[in-house]
């Protein structure tokens, strides 16, 4: 019987592995020389002037909103079909999220996003969502006749480009090292601008607001990244270029496999965007044989296991429907994307022949 093909697939190697051991070593397991090492190297693949590590995507997402000096009284708007760090670090900051619809590739609409701009609005945050940036140079258009802030959600799209330019140098960019991204170690995150002002900012919030020992210039927090951490993380965003060359060449596979079966919509990628296929994500659409639901099950049964992401609009959670600084505003594309998608495995330790069962798989089950 074949092995379960996972969604995921965490690679641990021996340069990790010597990296960490050097650390552990040297006695030095706080934030530290690697740490910096991490950020250096990051900006730099990122075309930013700075970087500043913290201990996961979500706080990269809170400290960047603080940073910018959101709060009480201002308004975030962003798209409801993502993971709900978004939403989360936005009613954090005090401020209040408004959501605009999204496009046919996931992201955010820009002049959904523009309907939406008021007296209020300080930020608008669109997500790079699977790995596809959004249409950065239309959002920095809109931020410059505005003045508006731009944060990017890039926690799953490190090394994205659009026009030419990296994700996270539109504006602070945010992205995280969580377990199943493209460049991990576990828990952490990074942070990107070209402000040296507010990536200053970011350095005082994340250590106690504290520049020199026991000297505090702002309330802060202990966002900090350790040296074990950045150990592991160094590696993989030297091979960064590798695997995300090999996601998407396994999504070109799939997309090749499944171009003629009936009722999946494949994902696309828009004229002057660079998909770094963090997922790959496919919708069941109406005329399918069975749904969304359907297909997960048939495939489980097959032994390929999918995932959903996401199942409801990010404010759809009794958590969050009636927050009094959540204001849900109409997104049907949205809404229609959350009952049809499902993610199929892409990760680079995929075999040709795991994706070929993946393409027979999703086949069956949909004929």
């Amino acid at each position: 019987m074949n092995e379960p093909i996972p969604i995921s697939a965490v690679a641990i190697g021996p340069d990790e592995e010597a990296l960490v051991l050097e650390v552990l070593r040297s006695g030095r397991l706080t934030q530290g020389p690697k740490v910096e090492q991490l950020e250096q190297r990051f900006a730099a693949a990122h075309d930013v002037g700075q970087a500043v590590a913290v201990n996961s995507g979500t706080t990269a997402l809170v400290a960047a909103l603080q940073a910018l000096g959101v709060g009480p009284g201002d308004e975030v708007i962003t798209s409801p079909f993502t993971f709900v760090a978004t939403l989360n670090a936005i009613l954090e900051s005090g401020a209040t999220a408004r959501f605009a619809d999204v496009t046919e590739d996931f992201c955010l609409d820009v002049e959904c996003a523009r309907a939406l701009v008021g007296e209020r609005t300080r930020v608008v945050l669109p997500v790079h969502l699977y790995g596809l940036p959004a249409d950065m140079p239309r959002f920095d258009e809109l931020a410059r006749e505005r003045g508006l802030s731009i944060v990017e959600d890039a926690a799953q799209a490190h090394g994205a480009r659009v026009g030419g330019r990296s994700v996270g140098s539109f504006g602070v960019g945010c992205f995280s090292f969580y377990a199943t991204k493209n460049v991990m170690c576990g828990e952490g995150g990074m942070i990107t601008t070209a402000d040296a002002d507010v990536a200053d900012q970011l350095r005082l919030l994340r250590n106690h607001g504290m520049r020199v020992p026991y000297r505090y210039e702002v309330p802060g927090h202990n966002y900090r990244l350790t040296d074990l951490q950045a150990a592991i993380a160094l590696p993989q965003l030297d091979r960064l270029q590798a695997i995300n060359d090999a996601r998407r060449a396994h999504a070109a596979h799939l997309s090749e496999g499944l171009r003629s079966v009936p009722g999946l919509r494949l994902p696309s990628v828009p004229a002057g965007r660079e998909h770094v296929f963090h997922q790959y994500t496919v919708r069941v659409t109406a005329d399918a044989a069975v749904d969304r639901d359907g297909v997960v099950a048939g495939l489980a049964e097959r032994g390929i296991r999918a995932g959903v992401y996401y199942p409801r609009l990010v404010h759809d959670h009794p958590s969050h429907r009636d927050h009094p600084r959540v204001v849900v505003d109409e997104t049907p594309v949205a809404a229609q994307v959350t009952a049809e998608v499902v993610s199929l495995p892409v990760h680079p330790r995929l075999s040709r022949t795991e994706l070929d069962r993946i393409i027979e798989a999703v086949t069956e089950v949909l004929r």
